[in-house]
């Protein structure tokens, strides 16, 4: 009997103990959780800080004639896309009630000039498109990262700065040519092209040494004029 009481206060212990290590590890797990939630610290190796795409919609409602768009309108589209300074990464849309029209063709041809393409379909944008008319939307993505520099605070022990990828981050939304390509990216080919790709060593071998055509003459002698 002695000897199973002392089993049966033994086997209590270790359930007390157990019970109090869960809950001491469920506090801690809560507040880590909580810490992480809230942004304070950051166990990870991703850095809290990525950019960020706007996208700013830029409208235009030219006149209409004929089907095509009317004297002068031609000009004053050219005049409002160089004041955009309208380039690579910029999208152009026709909202043409009439559907595909000789209007668009023209809104075409300018912006060929600026070596853009129409894009497909068109944008939601306030306000419906008035009769005789046809609405150029300029849509402009920027990317940038909010917050950075950020040196507030270390993190803490065994984490990660919240400036971390502050620097590279920044440069690549600076750098980037089309911001839309951050949240997107861009559809590769299904198939690969050996040739093009191994196009540069190609000619890389093929090239001839600089030196089999000999020195070249040449005068040190001043002019006698």
């Amino acid at each position: 009997m002695i000897v199973s009481d002392r089993k049966d206060s033994f086997i209590m212990g270790r359930i007390k103990s157990i019970a109090i290590l869960a809950t001491l590890g469920a506090a801690v797990g809560g507040c880590a959780a909580n810490t992480v939630a809230s942004g304070e610290t950051n166990r990870s190796l991703d850095s809290l800080n990525q950019p960020v795409v706007q996208r700013t919609d830029y409208v235009l409602d030219l006149e209409t004639s004929g089907g095509g768009l009317a004297a002068g309108e031609r000009g004053r589209l050219d005049a409002w896309f160089a004041s955009l300074g309208l380039g690579y990464g910029d999208r152009v849309w026709v909202d043409d009630p009439g559907g595909a029209g000789p209007a668009r063709d023209h809104v075409a041809r300018v912006a060929a000039d600026y070596g853009l393409l129409l894009s497909d379909g068109a944008p939601t944008t306030a306000g419906a498109v008035r009769p005789g008319s046809v609405r150029v939307i300029v849509s402009r993505s920027t990317a940038s990262v909010p917050n950075c520099p950020n040196w507030d605070g270390a993190g803490g022990a065994s984490a990660t700065s919240p400036n971390y990828g502050c620097a590279m981050n920044s440069n690549l939304a600076a750098m980037i040519a089309d911001p839309n390509d951050l949240v997107l990216g861009q559809a590769g080919s299904v198939t690969g092209d050996g040739t093009t790709a191994t196009k540069a060593i190609r000619v890389y071998r093929e090239a001839k040494p600089t030196g089999t055509k000999g020195l070249s003459d040449i005068s040190t002698r001043g002019s006698t004029q």
